[in-house]
């Protein structure tokens, strides 16, 4: 029998409960999410010939398993386990299981890993079970997890999540759909987060495309390639980089350009006030950007970089490519260098529409329908 969606949703909030005092709530997803991951992957593709993803010898769930009440089970769950998967598919680190400060140290810490092994380990919880069309789960059970560690933690869930809602929204209005769609469609989000933006808009499409991101955290990095496997995204894992985009974009063609998308969503930190990090000039103290991402529109203001990324995206995006982006309200109406910068988007043709959406998020779709 395939896993049932409330069986799973009651591990997790079970394994959720072995962390509390240990750690802010918000850091939860980085320990739960990567049991959810081992445990998956483990059932699904342990042994099996031409996985999408690698799973060595040694390092399943089952071998996790065999290490509860072990003295050094952290260092352990550390090296034999998340180390070995990290480095044979190329991923970023996980959660730190060794880590004195949020999860404990001798028994108490021996005493809560075993714990957290114990509840994923159920015989009602194989992922063995599931057909493809059913693994969908995971991917409702991940966000089940986003939100409920946003509203645990009391901060903005923006960081890392985008609300399947909005995600779906955004997909909707660049006319996404199997007929616009081929094989070699390329979808691009410069702000990740842990990708659920940009997995939801390349499922969307109905087809096997291809999607790249980047993404600031480590954490979150490591977050977003976890969820591509549980989404069935696993030939896109190693599609996400970790980097200041801004500074320093990490994809790029050989003679050092931006490349460009087909499609391009966003939901970028707003207001970022620190977004000139690396671009400013020691000798001028003015932004030099090499990549001219603001020629032609101008340059934001210091403190404010809603626009440094709505125009990394224009320039990030093919001749007929389409892209989305959620920003606060202020970019319509702040004066100054925001004010020249809209008025010259608007000369050049390049807003298709605007809609607000919700009273904390504010949609710009560009349509970038010439060359830059």
């Amino acid at each position: 029998m395939a896993v049932k969606k409330s069986e799973l949703y009651s591990t997790l909030w079970e394994s959720c409960n072995q962390l509390r005092g240990g750690m802010d709530a918000s850091q939860y997803k980085d320990y739960v999410l990567a049991l959810l991951f081992i445990k998956y992957v483990s059932d699904k593709y342990a042994g099996v010939p031409f996985a999408p993803i690698t799973i060595p010898e040694g390092a399943t769930f089952k071998d996790m398993v065999a290490l509860k009440g072990n003295p050094e089970i952290g260092d352990k769950v550390n090296k034999l386990i998340f180390e070995k998967i990290r480095d044979a598919n190329k991923m970023t680190d996980f959660a730190d299981f060794n880590d004195d400060n949020k999860l404990g140290t001798g028994k108490d810490k021996v005493d809560r890993i075993t714990n957290l092994i114990s509840i994923f380990d159920r015989d009602e919880l194989d992922f063995s079970k599931n057909r493809a069309d059913d693994d969908d789960l995971l991917g409702d059970a991940y966000e089940f997890l986003m939100r409920h560690f946003a509203t645990e933690s009391g901060k903005s869930k923006g960081q890392f999540y985008t609300p399947s809602e909005v995600s779906r929204v955004l997909s909707k209005i660049l006319g996404i759909n199997k007929s616009t769609i081929t094989a070699s469609t390329s979808f691009y989000d410069p702000t990740a987060g842990s990708a659920s933006l940009l997995i939801k808009a390349g499922e969307e499409s109905g087809r096997q495309v291809t999607l790249y991101g980047q993404e600031m955290d480590i954490a979150t990095v490591a977050l977003a390639a976890m969820n591509m496997v549980l989404h069935n995204q696993a030939h896109n894992l190693n599609g996400i980089k970790q980097g200041n985009t801004i500074a320093d974009p990490k994809f790029l063609n050989p003679d050092g350009t931006l490349m460009t998308f087909d499609y391009s969503v966003a939901n970028p930190p707003f207001s970022l006030s620190n977004w000139t990090n690396g671009l400013i000039d020691e000798k001028s103290k003015a932004v030099v950007d090499k990549f001219n991402r603001f020629s032609g529109f101008g340059i934001p203001p210091d403190k404010n970089g809603d626009y440094a990324f709505l125009l990394h995206i224009i320039k990030s995006l093919k001749s007929n490519g389409k892209g989305a982006i959620i920003l606060p309200h202020g970019v319509l109406f702040r004066g100054n260098a925001e004010s020249a910068i809209r008025t010259n988007l608007i000369k050049k043709g390049l807003i298709k529409g605007i809609i607000g959406l919700l009273p904390i998020f504010f949609m710009v779709q560009v349509f970038q329908h010439v060359s830059s």
